[in-house]
């Protein structure tokens, strides 16, 4: 089987006389980045919308798992089939109107079920019954800052609307400003932090992922800011040699020509 195969070269790069050098000193924790990357990567090329490369980034993803658990096996904490049959039985019991006798009317009541299941399962790990427990610290800070906002919205504590969101980003834009005037950095840096975290309730108002929103509006900048250079450089030219009405121009022209 191709899992058995995968396993295999894993054991063997892992080997302490016939392994990769490089292999061989990997961690938990050196490699954790790794992992990261590879999702983000994955993503990436669903964004794309190109099989094969999603193919591939699912077995560098699927190579992420098998590491990090041949790391574990020689550690004598788990192996491989161990950490398939836990997310096999996690969706499993997760799945009580699939594989059991419970009923769900629709998705908004499978997503309530859901998250029930998960609190319940964090209290019997004694990892607490808080509305933000159990959200992952190591997310990035978007996406963590909606999660935050979604917990504490499903006990009552929320805006009515998207109003009231883009309301509270007016305040933060004031409130920064004025720290930005008062010319204290740490203020500042908070004031910034609380603003951007507003946006992120904002996007999670409008049904919108704000780490999504900000890798498209970063590809857009780039494809804006290269067509931008290519142009200064047909005329050899660079960015430091153009004055700024001459790159406001330039811009506006990107922003036509590639969107």
């Amino acid at each position: 089987m191709s899992i058995d195969r995968l396993l295999a070269i894993m054991a063997r790069l892992r080997d302490p006389e016939r392994g990769c050098p490089w292999d061989r000193e990997q961690t938990w924790a050196t490699i954790a980045p790794h992992t990261i990357e590879e999702a983000y990567e994955l993503a990436d090329a669903v964004r794309q919308d190109d099989a094969a490369l999603v193919r591939d980034e699912l077995g560098d993803v699927l190579f992420q798992v098998v590491f990090q658990s041949r790391l574990a096996e020689e550690r004598g904490l788990f192996d491989f089939g161990q950490v398939a049959a836990a997310i096999g039985d996690k969706l499993e019991r997760r799945h009580p109107h699939v594989f059991g006798t419970e009923a769900v009317a629709d998705v908004a009541q499978q997503s309530e079920a859901w998250e029930a299941h998960k609190a319940a399962e964090r209290r019997e790990n004694g990892q607490g019954a808080g509305a933000l427990d159990g959200v992952t610290l190591g997310l990035p800070a978007l996406t963590r800052a909606a999660k935050l906002g979604k917990r504490a919205a499903r006990v009552g504590f929320d805006w009515p609307d998207v109003a009231g969101v883009l309301t509270k980003v007016d305040e933060e834009v004031a409130e920064m400003q004025q720290a930005v005037q008062g010319g204290n950095r740490a203020e500042v840096s908070e004031e910034l932090g609380d603003l951007l975290f507003s946006v992120a309730q904002a996007a999670r108002h409008l049904g919108v992922d704000p780490e999504a929103a900000l890798r498209d509006a970063n590809a857009k900048f780039e494809r804006r800011f290269r067509d931008l250079e290519a142009r200064l450089a047909a005329e050899g030219r660079t960015v430091r040699d153009a004055d700024p009405d001459a790159l406001e121009a330039l811009w506006a022209l990107a922003k036509r020509s590639v969107g």
